[in-house]
Protein backbone atom coordinates (compact mmCIF):
# COMPACT_ATOMS: atom_id res chain seq x y z
CA UNK A 1 0.00 0.00 0.00
CA UNK A 2 1.60 3.27 -1.03
CA UNK A 3 1.14 6.76 0.44
CA UNK A 4 -1.60 7.89 -1.99
CA UNK A 5 -3.72 4.84 -1.31
CA UNK A 6 -3.14 5.20 2.43
CA UNK A 7 -4.10 8.89 2.61
CA UNK A 8 -7.31 8.21 0.66
CA UNK A 9 -8.32 5.36 2.95
CA UNK A 10 -11.73 5.95 4.60
CA UNK A 11 -10.34 5.64 8.17
CA UNK A 12 -7.40 8.00 7.62
CA UNK A 13 -9.24 10.66 5.64
CA UNK A 14 -11.00 12.38 8.62
CA UNK A 15 -7.67 12.80 10.44
CA UNK A 16 -5.90 14.57 7.58
CA UNK A 17 -7.20 17.95 8.62
CA UNK A 18 -6.39 19.86 11.82
CA UNK A 19 -9.89 19.55 13.26
CA UNK A 20 -9.83 15.75 12.99
CA UNK A 21 -6.50 15.60 14.81
CA UNK A 22 -7.77 18.05 17.43
CA UNK A 23 -10.87 15.93 17.96
CA UNK A 24 -8.76 12.78 18.32
CA UNK A 25 -6.45 14.50 20.83
CA UNK A 26 -9.47 15.79 22.78
CA UNK A 27 -11.03 12.32 22.95
CA UNK A 28 -7.79 10.72 24.11
CA UNK A 29 -7.28 13.46 26.72
CA UNK A 30 -10.82 13.07 28.08
CA UNK A 31 -10.64 9.27 28.24
CA UNK A 32 -7.27 8.89 29.94
CA UNK A 33 -5.67 12.09 31.26
CA UNK A 34 -8.41 14.42 32.50
CA UNK A 35 -9.42 14.50 36.18
CA UNK A 36 -12.89 13.33 35.05
CA UNK A 37 -11.51 10.55 32.87
CA UNK A 38 -13.12 7.22 32.20
CA UNK A 39 -10.57 5.47 34.41
CA UNK A 40 -11.28 7.68 37.41
CA UNK A 41 -15.03 7.16 36.93
CA UNK A 42 -14.50 3.40 36.93
CA UNK A 43 -12.49 3.62 40.17
CA UNK A 44 -15.11 5.81 41.80
CA UNK A 45 -17.90 3.43 40.78
CA UNK A 46 -15.97 0.53 42.33
CA UNK A 47 -15.54 2.49 45.57
CA UNK A 48 -19.24 3.40 45.54
CA UNK A 49 -20.23 -0.26 45.16
CA UNK A 50 -17.92 -1.23 48.01
CA UNK A 51 -19.39 1.50 50.23
CA UNK A 52 -22.95 0.37 49.41
CA UNK A 53 -22.08 -3.22 50.41
CA UNK A 54 -20.60 -1.98 53.69
CA UNK A 55 -23.71 0.12 54.28
CA UNK A 56 -25.96 -2.92 53.81
CA UNK A 57 -23.76 -4.97 56.14
CA UNK A 58 -23.91 -2.36 58.88
CA UNK A 59 -27.66 -1.85 58.44
CA UNK A 60 -28.20 -5.59 58.98
CA UNK A 61 -26.03 -5.37 62.10
CA UNK A 62 -28.08 -2.45 63.36
CA UNK A 63 -31.29 -4.44 62.86
CA UNK A 64 -29.88 -7.39 64.82
CA UNK A 65 -28.68 -5.11 67.62
CA UNK A 66 -32.06 -3.34 67.75
CA UNK A 67 -33.79 -6.71 68.27
CA UNK A 68 -31.33 -7.57 71.05
CA UNK A 69 -31.93 -4.20 72.74
CA UNK A 70 -35.66 -4.77 72.47
CA UNK A 71 -35.26 -8.09 74.29
CA UNK A 72 -33.16 -6.47 77.02
CA UNK A 73 -35.76 -3.80 77.74
CA UNK A 74 -37.85 -6.29 79.72
CA UNK A 75 -36.87 -7.58 83.14
CA UNK A 76 -37.08 -11.19 81.96
CA UNK A 77 -34.76 -10.43 79.05
CA UNK A 78 -32.14 -8.86 81.31
CA UNK A 79 -32.37 -11.81 83.71
CA UNK A 80 -32.00 -14.32 80.89
CA UNK A 81 -29.02 -12.44 79.46
CA UNK A 82 -27.30 -12.25 82.86
CA UNK A 83 -27.86 -15.94 83.53
CA UNK A 84 -26.65 -17.11 80.09
CA UNK A 85 -23.71 -14.78 79.56
CA UNK A 86 -22.41 -14.12 83.07
CA UNK A 87 -23.69 -17.25 84.89
CA UNK A 88 -25.40 -15.12 87.54
CA UNK A 89 -27.86 -16.71 89.92
CA UNK A 90 -30.40 -15.81 92.54
CA UNK A 91 -29.67 -16.28 96.22
CA UNK A 92 -29.95 -19.88 97.47
CA UNK A 93 -30.00 -21.15 93.89
CA UNK A 94 -27.61 -23.67 92.40
CA UNK A 95 -26.57 -23.69 88.78
CA UNK A 96 -25.36 -26.72 86.89
CA UNK A 97 -23.52 -26.19 83.64
CA UNK A 98 -23.87 -29.15 81.33
CA UNK A 99 -21.33 -29.52 78.57
CA UNK A 100 -21.66 -32.07 75.85
CA UNK A 101 -18.69 -33.87 74.31
CA UNK A 102 -19.05 -32.10 71.00
CA UNK A 103 -19.04 -28.68 72.69
CA UNK A 104 -15.71 -29.25 74.50
CA UNK A 105 -12.66 -28.31 72.39
CA UNK A 106 -10.28 -31.19 71.82
CA UNK A 107 -6.54 -30.84 72.18
CA UNK A 108 -4.46 -32.01 69.24
CA UNK A 109 -2.33 -34.10 71.59
CA UNK A 110 -5.35 -36.24 72.67
CA UNK A 111 -5.78 -37.79 69.19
Amino acid sequence: MNWNELKDHKLIKPFRNVFGLGLLAFIIWMLFFDSNSLLSHMELNAEKDKANKQKEHYQKGIEVDAKEIEKLETEEGVEKFAREEYYMKKEKEEIYIIEYEDSIPKDKDDD
